[in-house]
Order: C-alpha cells, then structure tokens, then sequence
C-alpha cells in the first residue's frame, strides 16, 4: 500500500505541475477593437461580402491583382509585394475568413471552394470584370480553383509554393495536399491539442514554425512572430482555425482550363511543400513557366521579398528600372 501511495502523490504533483504550467500559457482573446487599433493601415478597408465583414487593403491602380495568403497567415504577408506592384496595378490583399483582422465566420465556411467565391464575390463589389490572381500555400490552391471555375476572369494566375499540386497527375482532390504532414497541422487537428491550443497558446509554437517555413532564420524578426502570434489571438480566429482544420477539404481543380499565362514560384528549401511539386505543376498546367528560388522556403514573398516581386513585375511585363532618368515600360495581359 506504501508504495500505491508514493505513486499517486507523484502523479498528483505532475498533475499539478501540468495545471500550472497550463495557466501559464494562457492567454485571453484580443478584442476586434483593439487588435484593428494596431494592425489596421490607412488602405484598410472592411467590405461585406456573403454576411462577411472582410479585411481588404486596397492599394495602386491600374489592372487590379489579387493577393491570396496562406494558412495561418494574413494580407501582412505581402506588404513589400503590395508596395511594390502598386505603382503599376491596383492590388487588393484580404484576410481570408478565420485569418487576421476579419475573424471568424458564424457559417465556418473556411474550404477552399468557399475562399474561391468569397474572392469571386469581392471582384464583384469592387466592379472588377477581370483580375490577375496571385497566391501562396492554401491561397495558391484557392487561386487555382478560382481559375478553374471562372477561367474567363483570370487574366493570369501566379502559384507560389501553392498547395494543390497532386500526387497523381491525372486528377486533383484537396486530400492529395502534402502541407497536411507539416507538424502544425497534425497538432491543431489532435483532439486533445486543439482543446488545449484553443486557450493556451504559446507563442514559441509560432517561431517554431517560422522557422520551419523560412530557409534562413536569420531574417525572421520579432516583430514578424508577434503579428503572426497576435494576429491568431483575435477573438474567434483559434476557434475558426480548428474548424478550417477540422473540416471536409472539399476541392476539385481541372487543370485543362488553367490555360491563362501562368507563372510558379517555389522556394527551393520548403519543408512544408516540397519542391518536386513545382515541377508536377509545370507538367499539369500548359506552358507554364516555373522559378524555383535556391535560397529560400515556404514563402519567399516573405523571405526573399523585392527578388520575388522582380520576377513577378517581370512576367507581367514590368521592366524594373534599372536607375531613374528613364521611365519604367510596360506591357499587360490584358486586352
């Protein structure tokens, strides 16, 4: 009996020792009001779409692109692109539905198809006929289904380092998706995880998993990790990010209509979206042109950012000006 007794208290101090360290990690929700206060810029922008209040920035002119992010991020994530492609083209960047500043939504339509009309039905609002569609990770896949389904809007489609590109070439399903083997993802979709994620949540996962998406951690700053951190502390977004995770990944892409000039963007050093799928979507969309970054991760519009938005100005027909006594030219798809 002595010795049933020394069990029990050791596995009461673990217990204990867990409910501590528990509270620890604790953190409250950010409020809507407070996390706008910070995060929200002059371009800024909250349109209704679908019963939606969507965070849109809006900024430039001229043949409108749109800017999809990837999981777990938000529209902060193409700043330097935005500033870079707004003196040429009028780009709007959004936080998809359970990201950044537009929270959840009460319906949780957070699968790929839902991103694609909610982005369809915004073009609409904003009276835009035609667009070019760029997209990392999750938002290259939605880019992609948008494209699909209204291949007469897309004037041209970039993917970089795009989830969507499937095993088997001959056919598309979401399921076929290798971002699922990123630990993040397997550890927001455990049951017991995802209970305890929802109200502690530390912020070492997020470095963490920067790490893991930049090649070099050497450009990672402090205050990168507390936007991402943050920003998933908004009220609802945890919640929203466990029913995404949680949900049917219902997705069909038929690659036959993606026949718009494409361009596919791939860091050579993802660990999350290996680059062979790059060269799987070369073979599945015609004539694609494909740039595979030696020195960069998951997301090089990030990591690698005024290299990326180069190579992008370029396909779009922007000649980057080499010094200023000349004006840039241009070219568009657009007719």
């Amino acid at each position: 009996m002595h010795w049933i007794k020394r069990i029990l208290k050791v596995l009461a101090v673990i217990g204990l020792a867990c409910v501590f360290f528990l509270l620890l990690l604790f953190r409250s929700d950010i409020a809507p009001e407070e996390i706008e206060q910070k995060y929200a810029t002059p371009q800024s922008h909250f349109i209704e779409v679908d019963g939606i209040n969507v965070h849109v920035r809006i900024m430039g002119e001229g043949d409108p692109v749109f800017l999809l992010h990837g999981s777990f991020s938000s529209l902060y994530t193409w700043d330097v692109w935005q500033q870079e492609l707004s003196p040429y083209f009028l780009t709007i960047s959004l936080d998809f539905p359970g990201h950044g500043l537009t929270g959840p939504d009460e319906l949780k339509r957070y699968s790929l198809t839902d991103y694609s009309q909610l982005v369809l039905q915004l073009s609409e609002k904003l009276n835009l006929d035609h667009f070019h569609l760029a997209g990392n990770s999750m938002g290259g896949a939605v880019a992609m289904q948008i494209a699909s389904t209204r291949p007469d809007k897309v004037i041209s489609l970039n993917l970089i380092d795009a989830a969507g590109a499937p095993q088997n070439l001959n056919s598309f399903n979401a399921k076929d998706s290798n971002q699922d083997k990123a630990w993040i993802f397997k550890l927001a979709e455990s049951p017991v995880f995802s209970s305890i994620l929802l109200k502690c949540t530390p912020k070492f996962l997020f470095s963490m998993n920067m790490r893991q998406v930049y090649s070099d951690d050497q450009k990672i700053t402090d205050e990168t990790v507390n936007r991402y951190y943050e920003l998933m502390l908004r009220k609802g977004n945890r919640k929203a990010t466990l029913d995404r995770l949680g949900a049917p990944r219902e997705s069909r892409i038929d690659f036959d209509r993606l026949t718009m000039p494409t361009l596919i963007m791939w860091g050579k050093e993802d660990s999350w979206i290996p680059v062979d799928r790059a060269y799987a979507l070369e073979k599945l969309i015609p004539d694609a042109k494909l740039v595979v970054f030696d020195h960069a991760g998951h997301v090089p519009m990030e990591e690698i950012p005024t290299e990326s938005v180069a190579k992008y100005l370029s396909f779009l027909g922007v000649e980057v000006r080499k010094d200023y006594f000349h004006a840039p030219q241009m070219i568009t798809y657009a007719d």
